[in-house]
C-alpha cells in the first residue's frame, strides 16, 4: 500500500508540474531549484507510532484534498480546475483508507488511539513545511481562502472527529479520558484562533477596498 500510495502522490506532482511548465505558470528554473532543495532537505516522520502516522495522514490527506480543490477553483481556469479536481479525488480515496484504519483502531485500542489523535491535532503541520518559503506561501494561501485556520477547523478536524465518534467513545482508560479532554481544549483553541484570523482578514480586505475607492 505504501508503495502504491507513494506512486499516486508522485503522479500528482508530475501532472501539476507539467501543467505549470507548459503554461509557464511559474519560472521553471526557480521551480526546479526549489524541488532540489526540498528533496535534499527531506521529510522525516521522526518517531511517530503507527497510530500517530495513521491519525496524521487522515488529517493531512483531507487537508490536501480540500486545498487542491480550492486551488483549482481559485485559478478560474478550466483545465487547472479539472486537473486539480481529479487530484483531489485521489486524495479523498487516500483519506478514506487511513480514516478507516483509525476507525478500526478506536475499536481495538481506544485509549491509545485517542492519545494519537490528540497529539496529531495539537501538533499538526503539513509535510510541505520543508519547502523553501513555505511560511510565506501558507500566508498567501490563507489570505486567498484556499487553506486557512477556519477551513482546517471546520472542514478537516471537525468532520473527522465526528466521523470517528471521539466525543461519544466509551471504554477509555484514565489516559484516554485525559487525551480527550486535551483534544477538546485544542479544538476550542483552534476555533478561537480561526475566528480571530477571519476577522483580521476581513478588516484588512475592508481597508484595502477603502483605499482603492478613495
Amino acid at each position: 500500500w505504501v508503495n502504491r500510495w507513494t506512486a499516486e502522490e508522485g503522479r500528482h506532482a508530475f501532472c501539476i508540474r507539467d501543467y505549470l511548465l507548459v503554461t509557464r505558470g511559474v519560472d521553471p528554473v526557480e521551480l526546479e531549484r526549489a524541488r532540489m532543495e526540498t528533496m535534499e532537505t527531506g521529510y522525516e516522520a521522526l518517531d511517530k507510532s503507527l497510530l500517530n502516522v495513521c491519525a496524521y495522514v487522515s488529517f493531512q490527506e483531507l487537508a490536501t484534498r480540500i486545498s487542491h480543490r480550492n486551488t483549482g477553483r481559485y485559478t478560474e481556469e478550466p483545465i487547472a480546475d479539472k486537473l486539480l479536481s481529479r487530484v483531489a479525488k485521489d486524495e479523498n480515496l487516500h483519506m478514506i483508507f487511513y480514516r478507516n484504519i483509525v476507525t478500526a483502531a478506536l475499536q481495538l485500542a481506544p485509549s491509545q488511539t485517542m492519545r494519537a489523535i490528540t497529539e496529531e491535532v495539537v501538533d499538526f503541520q503539513m509535510p510541505g513545511s520543508v519547502i523553501p518559503g513555505f511560511s510565506r506561501k501558507a500566508v498567501q494561501m490563507a489570505k486567498a481562502g484556499i487553506y486557512d485556520l477556519r477551513i482546517h477547523h471546520d472542514d478537516i478536524v471537525t468532520p473527522l472527529l465526528r466521523q470517528w465518534g471521539v466525543w461519544e467513545l466509551e471504554g477509555l482508560d484514565e489516559d484516554g479520558e485525559r487525551a480527550r479532554e486535551e483534544l477538546a481544549a485544542a479544538v476550542s483553541s483552534l476555533d478561537g484562533e480561526a475566528t480571530r484570523f477571519v476577522e483580521r482578514r476581513e478588516e484588512a480586505a475592508a481597508k484595502k477596498a477603502a483605499r482603492q475607492s478613495s
